[in-house]
């Protein structure tokens, strides 16, 4: 059934259009108990949505929605490693990833697949402790000190982002490095701060044929070999891949790739081998407590009621905003420097999760999926883009996380960093009535003319939904469980709007497209098929 002729979704509707006209301040003053009525805490974790423009009886029609999607029922489908990805046939797995061994087994087209998990996990750990303890040496003998992860999309920006959030936790003697993009800028401004004889390449690409990637590591490759020579390749690169012969074909000894399978889907890889850098970068005890904050949210997830489901109420407010309240974006917003990329990487998780036209029946969505995700980590976006969202006049819906503890201390700091999200909060759901701007002017002794002409430009219309969540600090456990929490969110906005959020095919076009117009550019193919305005950019990069 389609969600937007659900009663649950009917009677949303209603409630949206009662409410329209009623101000958050209006609901604040009206219930005093407001915030404890609508926030909940989980693992000393707070989740405050009282600032989101719901009421009690709201979030029970929204716990409708999760009831009459049977989101129960699809997770007990997830967990039993059904193909849930039905457009490619595969399971939806990552679950298994950061299940401990003590728990039993997972099933995955009837074979347990925790041994296979946990062998390569143990794997990885052994090959980190060999660079820690400097045991691994590079082709002169010298020990290695940077590594460099060459890969893309979930290869690149799960590990890269979680290194930045773990930078309190970093191996002391070894630098990590990221390089992602085409653009030869990326490689070639990494390269150049190392040294051939002390740098270690991971080369990040399940099939080992994703175009960025190889030839971002063929440009590495050709680097290192020109300073050290071809027989250095087997000991300055290892590769996270399942494609071995292309593995050996570079040069790289397959015992020294690391796999993952086809029910990881890129986005959600960080949890796997994907994660070798990150590990390496902050050791392999701090990536298994990643792992196990990332499946006590799994645990939280299976088991919490929906009105005390994070996970669960996230999507449903998301649902609420978008749908009910006509939202087409969400501000992330971190107050937290290293969470600055945790914005980007949610743009990945879900916007190429939700971003779908089509339901499950193959049929065209009826109501909106997954809105535009953006942001930037306080305080910095305040002095970007806050003041559109204070003024601009748009439906911006905002989440804040917050710590209640730095990750690094430093003394007056932390204070003003906590008291500028708060302040930021309170505004966007109080803002500040022309009365209110107009008496504060008068009362500071300003003229009565100028008093008159500048009260419009400093009043607020507030009204703006937030949700925050308070953590008590950000280590490695709360980062994995953060994490999993979000891809629990996409999963359950996925069940109720009926799409499969594992697939892409919209990247997978792009790609065809690309491999199509590299004989054209190249000039090993004519420009014949191609539309005017594509010919004629082709030629004027040609000059011909």
């Amino acid at each position: 059934m389609k969600p937007a002729t659900t009663a649950p979704w009917e009677a949303l509707t209603r409630a949206a259009d009662a409410s329209r006209n009623v101000h958050l301040r209006d609901m604040f003053a009206a219930d005093a108990q407001r915030f404890s009525h609508l926030s909940t805490s989980w693992n000393g974790w707070l989740l405050d949505y009282s600032k989101q423009r719901v009421s009690t009886a709201t979030m029970g029609l929204l716990h409708g929605l999760w009831q009459g999607a049977d989101v129960p029922g699809w997770i007990v489908r997830m967990r039993a490693g059904e193909a849930i990805n039905h457009t490619e046939g595969r399971a939806a797995l990552h679950i298994a990833l950061r299940h401990p061994a003590s728990k039993g087994p997972l099933l995955h087209a009837g074979q347990d697949v925790m041994p296979g998990v946990h062998g390569e996990l143990d794997k990885m750990q052994r090959f980190a402790a060999q660079i820690h303890g400097r045991h691994w040496r590079g082709a002169t003998g010298e020990p290695i000190t940077d590594i460099v992860n060459i890969g893309i999309g979930g290869s690149d920006l799960g590990p890269r982002m979680a290194t930045q959030a773990l930078a309190a936790f970093r191996h002391p003697d070894l630098r990590v490095h990221y390089v992602a993009n085409l653009d030869g800028a990326d490689l070639v401004t990494v390269l150049a701060g190392l040294q051939p004889r002390t740098t270690l390449f991971i080369i990040a690409s399940k099939t080992f044929t994703t175009q960025e990637t190889m030839q971002n590591a063929a440009s590495a490759r050709n680097w290192l070999v020109q300073a050290l020579g071809e027989a250095a390749v087997a000991r300055h690169f290892v590769a996270v891949s399942t494609n071995l012969a292309e593995v050996a074909r570079f040069g790289i000894d397959p015992a020294n790739a690391f796999a993952f399978w086809d029910w990881v889907g890129g986005r959600y890889s960080l949890w796997s081998v994907i994660g070798l850098p990150l590990a390496l970068a902050v050791g392999c005890d701090n990536f298994r407590q990643l792992l196990a904050g990332a499946h006590a949210m799994d645990e939280h997830f299976f088991s919490a009621p929906v009105a005390e489901n994070l996970p669960g109420l996230l999507a449903l407010l998301e649902i609420w905003n978008t749908n009910f309240l006509g939202a087409e974006s969400r501000a992330v917003l971190p107050y937290s420097q290293s969470l600055a990329l945790l914005p980007r990487y949610l743009q990945q998780l879900e916007m190429e999760s939700s971003g779908k036209q089509t339901d499950r029946q193959g049929m065209p969505l009826t109501c909106a999926s997954g809105p535009v995700i953006w942001g930037e980590a306080g305080t910095n976006g305040q002095h970007a883009f806050y003041q559109l969202i204070h003024q601009g006049g748009r439906l911006l819906p905002c989440e804040f996380i917050v710590c209640k503890q730095p990750d690094f201390a430093l003394p007056g700091h932390h204070e003003k960093l906590l008291a500028n999200c708060f302040a930021q909060s309170e505004a966007l759901m109080r803002g500040k009535t022309l009365a209110e701007t107009t008496a504060e002017l008068a009362a500071s002794g300003m003229a009565a003319d100028q008093v008159a002409m500048l009260a419009p430009y400093r009043s607020f219309p507030g009204n703006q939904p937030s949700t925050t969540l308070l953590l008590p600090r950000l280590d490695p456990f709360a980062l994995g469980a953060l994490l999993a929490l979000y891809e629990h969110k996409v999963f359950v906005e996925s069940v109720i709007w009926d799409i499969n959020p594992f697939d892409q095919w919209g990247v997978e076009y792009g790609k065809q497209l690309a491999s199509r117009l590299l004989p054209v550019i190249v000039g090993t193919a004519s420009g014949e098929h191609l539309d005017s305005s594509t010919a004629g950019l082709v030629a004027a990069c040609r000059g011909t």
